[in-house]
């Protein structure tokens, strides 16, 4: 793990995208990854106007609600041009609720066309969790 409290750097990958995050708590790792997957697409927002967006999620595990969260992310991207850079993020066992604050997308550079289960785990790690999450592009 790094020696920030949290972050996300991009990985090499042969075929798609990864990126590893870390963070004290779950909530902000969640946090970690949607802005790391944000980077990857290279987005970029429109300052005004601020939009925000309420969801909520129900899975079997913390993995499959990783992937449920970051696939709605896409989902408001592609479907509503909509980009997010802050995170207000409830988990509670395999329940999540969010509120999403950003605006709309001024580009993207890369299309990320899901997110993937490859090597998907969730660690607890001294300080904190980590993951590694691969993203098809």
């Amino acid at each position: 793990m790094n020696t920030t409290p949290a972050g996300y750097l991009e990985v090499d990958h042969t075929a798609d995208c990864e990126i590893k995050a870390w963070a004290p708590d779950i909530s902000t790792l969640f946090e970690q990854v949607a802005l790391g997957m944000y980077s990857l697409a290279g987005a970029s927002l429109h300052a005004e106007p601020r939009i925000s967006r309420q969801i909520e999620l129900q899975d079997s595990d913390r993995e499959s609600l990783l992937v449920g969260f970051l696939s709605e992310l896409l989902y408001l991207c592609e479907i509503e041009r909509l980009g997010f850079d802050s995170f207000d993020i409830s988990i509670e066992k395999s329940s999540l609720q969010a509120t999403l604050h950003g605006g709309l997308l001024k580009a993207l550079s890369k299309e990320i066309k899901a997110v993937t289960y490859h090597n998907l785990e969730i660690e607890a790690v001294p300080g904190g969790y980590k993951v590694s999450i691969v993203f098809d592009v």
